[in-house]
Order: C-alpha cells, then sequence, then structure tokens
C-alpha cells in the first residue's frame, strides 16, 4: 500500500486474529512499533485478542499498561478483552473487580461438570437468580433442556465421548463416534478418541481401522505444538520436530529428570503411544511430547521458584499430566498448562483438575 494508517495497520492484525494466526499479527504489531505508530482502541482490542491466543502475557501486559496511561482502560471492549487475555495466559488473579454475566456462569457450570462439582454447580445455579439476577438465563437453559430434540447434536454426543474416555467404554464410544461422524465428519478429535481407547485396550488392528477411516475420509489429525514464553521470546515446539536449537539438550534433560522420578516411584504411562511398539521404544517416543519439551526449556531457561506458563493447542496426555505433577514438587515450580479443554494448574505435586479432564 502506498500509504498506511492506523486502520488498515488494525485491520491487517484483526483478519490474522479472525484466521487464527495470532504469532503473524503479533508480528504485524511489532512492525507498527517500529513505525512509530500510535496504536487506537480498536488496534489494542485487535492485539490483545492475538495475545490470549498465542499466550504472549508479556506483550498482553505491556498494552495493559499503555492502555491505562491512553484511557483506554475504560473502553468496555477493551477491559473485556483484557480479561480474556489474562485468563487464557493463565493468570487468574489478575482481572478482578467485575460481576459475573451471564457468560460467567456458563464458564462456571462448564468447569463444575467438568471437574465433577455437582453441587457447586447446583449453587452457582441458584446464585444466578439470587445473587446476580440471572433469571432470563436460568429460563432459557431450563427451556433448552427441556426442548431438547431426540436426535442428539454433536454437544451432547461430544460429551458422552468424553465420558467414554474417563470411563473406558469402548462401546458406547463406537456408539457416540458413528453419530458424531455424521454430524461433523471433518472432526479429528472424535476419531482420535476412540482410537486413544482402543490403543489403551492395546486393539492394535482397530486402532489401524480408525486411522484407514479417517485417510479414507480426508480427516486428517491435528498437529500437536506448545509454546512457552522466555523473556519476551514465544518458542514454539512441535511433536517429534528436531530441528529446533537445543532440542537434543532438552531432550537429554529429560531422559535425566525421569530417571531421577523413576527413584521417586515414577512409572511411564506408555499406554497413550498409539503405536504397536516395545515399551522402551514407546517411553523414548513420549520423550518428544511438545509440551514436555516447553517445560524443560522454561527450566532451564528461568529464575528459579519462577512460575512456568505452557500454552497447548491439544489435551495434555497422561504420562505429561503424571510427570509435571511430580516435577511442580521437584522443583518447587507452579507450572500452569492451558490446553485444548482447560487451565492445569501444577503446584506441589498436585494439578487444580484433581485429575479429572
Amino acid at each position: 500500500m502506498p500509504g498506511r494508517s492506523v486502520r488498515s495497520w488494525t485491520l491487517m492484525i484483526s483478519g490474522f486474529v479472525h484466521c487464527g494466526k495470532p504469532k503473524e499479527a503479533i508480528g504485524l504489531f511489532s512492525e507498527i512499533e517500529e513505525a512509530g505508530v500510535r496504536p487506537n482502541e480498536v488496534m489494542v482490542v485487535a492485539v490483545l485478542a492475538a495475545c490470549a491466543d498465542w499466550g504472549d502475557l508479556g506483550l498482553g501486559r505491556r498494552i495493559h499498561e499503555c492502555s491505562t496511561q491512553s484511557g483506554f482502560s475504560k473502553n468496555v471492549q477493551v477491559s473485556n478483552t483484557l480479561i480474556e487475555m489474562y485468563v487464557e495466559c493463565g493468570c487468574l488473579e489478575d482481572p478482578k473487580g467485575m460481576d459475573p454475566n451471564d457468560v460467567t456462569f456458563v464458564g462456571l457450570l462448564h468447569a463444575s461438570s467438568h471437574i465433577g462439582f455437582v453441587d457447586q454447580g447446583r449453587e452457582f445455579f441458584t446464585s444466578m437468580t439470587n445473587d446476580y439476577g440471572q433469571g432470563s438465563f436460568k429460563r432459557l437453559t431450563i427451556e433448552f433442556i427441556t426442548n431438547m430434540p431426540i436426535m442428539p447434536n454433536t454437544v451432547v454426543c461430544g460429551a458422552l465421548l468424553g465420558g467414554c474416555k474417563v470411563h473406558k467404554n469402548i462401546e458406547l464410544a463406537e456408539e457416540a463416534t458413528k453419530h458424531l461422524s455424521e454430524l461433523d465428519p471433518l472432526n479429528d478429535g472424535y476419531y482420535v478418541v476412540l482410537s486413544n481407547l482402543y490403543a489403551e485396550a492395546q486393539r492394535w488392528e482397530d486402532t489401524a481401522r480408525v486411522r484407514k477411516i479417517m485417510r479414507d475420509r480426508g480427516v486428517k489429525k491435528t498437529p500437536a505444538w506448545g509454546s512457552i514464553t522466555v523473556d519476551g521470546v514465544v518458542h514454539e515446539f512441535v511433536a517429534e520436530d528436531e530441528t529446533r536449537p537445543q532440542t537434543q539438550e532438552i531432550v537429554q534433560m529429560w531422559e535425566k529428570l525421569v530417571e531421577k522420578m523413576k527413584l521417586k516411584g515414577y512409572v511411564p504411562n506408555t499406554s497413550v503411544v498409539l503405536l504397536d511398539m516395545e515399551e522402551d521404544q514407546k517411553e523414548k517416543f513420549l520423550y518428544h511430547h511438545s509440551e514436555k519439551l516447553a517445560l524443560v526449556l522454561g527450566l532451564m531457561n528461568t529464575e528459579p521458584g519462577t512460575p512456568i506458563r505452557i500454552m497447548k493447542n491439544l489435551r495434555v496426555c497422561d504420562y505429561c499430566h503424571a510427570a509435571f505433577k511430580l516435577i511442580s514438587a521437584t522443583f518447587r515450580r507452579e507450572i500452569v498448562v492451558r490446553d485444548r479443554n482447560r487451565f492445569h494448574c501444577f503446584k506441589d505435586g498436585f494439578c487444580s483438575c484433581r485429575d479429572y479432564w
């Protein structure tokens, strides 16, 4: 473009965010800063959204400070996006001071259902009407449950499939996946859950059959990645990618950590490997999980005692989850992992999800 304005820069950043490319959006904002362009409120919202998606807490905090100085914090949309940014980056203590709305209660009820807090869920449901006047939302919820059609949708079948994963019910999972493959045929997550169940039961022929179905239908598994921000730089890791600097050093350090953890009774859960191979090969295969590489990089390059925050695009596996609990106690580190479903806050050998995810 012969002439660039705040509006054109903002449109480009927003475009990248809406297309699921927060890394490119943040890179473009760096160019804007170098060019000396002063952002407006709309641009601030777009960049904060990119920070939330990419997990760039450092840049998000810097924009928060600039927004306060510029008076943008009075803008409701800026404030809402700031809250989202802090929450998505795992800083749950920072966004306070606002009354909950219907969206807040949806999140609370969703969290209660995932962690099995039935009584607390009932309390939140009652509080919507009694404490915060969310009566209309309550009526809509009851209406939805009462009038739900007999034919299940992806939400109902997806919840059923998730329950099957927890309780290892392969027969019911097959039925749920059958419906989901008709309702949402290109969603790889459903096939992966069923494949995981088969692998854990060592039904390798069925595991291969699911993969063949995915290939025949053109369904591609979403590549797993994990990222961590160190000294303002976001480091992204992809599973089995050994081209990044320090990868070999990171893997070697992880091997040493595993040996130390085994002395404390740690037993690697190799059932999460969806391949028919020897146990020692499975264990080495697990060393290259992206969130694990990100964690070791954090341990190597941050001061002792400082929290480590990791972003993960897929569900964290059982193997990494168990290891992270032990490492949080061994190194006395708080480790926050945001995966596809929720936040995992590891501290003193325990996780906030209480091993229910």
